[in-house]
């Protein structure tokens, strides 16, 4: 039986059941607590799924017996919560994006440093087991040397419920929303991102919700909904991306794709951890690798993660500096587009280690 390390939950909305599936699927893990501004809601989550404790956010960060808070608010509070809980001394693992403004995340990497825990922040895909795959053949030569990268998340976004407002609020949008899956897959492939350029635009500055219970309701847009990037990797290959709240239908979509000198690399979606992986070679047909599907993990693998590197006292993958980079190269496609210029991207992360077959955590899920 693996030593459990015991994790608050802060924020009990949608995305909260999937962690707490998730996590319930490694032995290293025990969910102690859980916590929300909707008192009522934490409630209701903590009794359908078992949560021993309900409290406010200062009971939970007061707690001496957890280790790890799971930060699960929406983007805007990110950092707030964030530095709440390595002011605690306690380790943190955050739905992305990292934070807002560079500054904020500035800060919560300094804090963290300052105060001896560690950082965890989505996305945690990029270590299922399609994804693990996808770095072993780049590095393993099989498309030759990398050339070129593309990604493509493009949706229309009619909106919702007014909780799902800040979805066009800054902090999100499709880039800051969905661009966290895309780059750090690609960033776990190619290594870190050194420059950017692009295009932002947003086509309408408010949205009617189309269908539904909230039909007829108007949502202010505060941010670009739509992103044309170019960047360059540090290791000399480029990239392009579109991301879009603002189209109909687009063809083979969402798509990420690495291009090499002896063959393409078709990436599974990296909002899931699992997937086909396919590679072309030679100019032959495609072919579908297999691999140990990694989809049952959902959510709380990286979770995982983070408290096997807590208790082996080294540092985690899915980390902050990985975040950090990730959240400073999105930022950069607005600041190229309002500039006319290329914006070099200061921060330059090692790449995440692969995973090991021998680690705890992978080897005892409870699946």
């Amino acid at each position: 039986m693996a030593t459990k390390v015991k994790v608050g939950i802060i924020g009990t909305g949608i995305i909260s059941k999937a962690y707490i599936k998730g996590c319930r699927k490694f032995d290293i893990l025990e969910i102690a607590a859980c916590s929300d501004i909707d008192m009522e809601r934490a409630r209701a989550v903590a009794q359908e799924w078992e949560i021993p404790k309900v409290c406010t956010s200062h009971e939970l960060l007061s707690d001496p017996e957890i280790q790890i808070v799971l930060n699960l608010t929406i983007p805007k509070v990110h950092a707030q919560v964030n530095l709440a809980a390595i002011a605690a001394g306690k380790s943190v693992y955050s739905e992305k994006p990292f934070a807002v403004t560079l500054e904020e995340g500035q800060r919560v990497l300094e804090a963290a440093q300052a105060k001896g825990v560690l950082l965890g922040n989505a996305p945690d895909t990029f270590l299922g087991e399609a994804h693990q795959l996808c770095r072993r053949l780049i590095d393993a030569g099989e498309i030759g040397t990398p050339i070129a990268a593309f990604a493509a998340f493009a949706i229309h976004a009619p909106g919702g419920p007014p909780n799902r407002d800040f979805m066009f609020q800054r902090g999100a949008g499709p880039l800051l929303d969905m661009g966290p899956y895309y780059l750090t897959a690609l960033v776990n492939m190619l290594g870190p991102i050194q420059r950017v350029t692009g295009t932002v635009r947003t086509p309408f500055t408010e949205r009617v919700v189309e269908h539904g219970e909230y039909q007829g309701r108007h949502i202010a847009v505060e941010t670009p909904t739509h992103i044309t990037g170019v960047f360059d990797f540090a290791s000399g290959a480029t990239g392009s991306l579109i991301f879009s709240f603002d189209i109909h239908r687009g063809h083979s979509l969402p798509r990420l794709e690495v291009y090499g000198s002896e063959g393409t690399l078709s990436v599974p979606d990296p909002n899931m951890h699992g997937g086909i992986v396919r590679i072309a070679k030679g100019g032959k047909d495609w072919q579908e690798l297999p691999h140990a599907d990694s989809n049952e993990f959902t959510r709380g693998i990286g979770v995982a993660e983070l408290a096997y590197a807590l208790l082996h006292k080294q540092p985690n993958r899915a980390n902050g500096a990985l975040a950090y980079h990730v959240l400073e190269t999105m930022l950069a496609f607005e600041q190229a587009s309002l500039n006319n210029t290329h914006v070099q991207v200061v921060s330059q992360p090692e790449r995440p280690a692969p995973l090991s077959d021998d680690l705890d955590f992978v080897m005892s899920p409870r699946l």
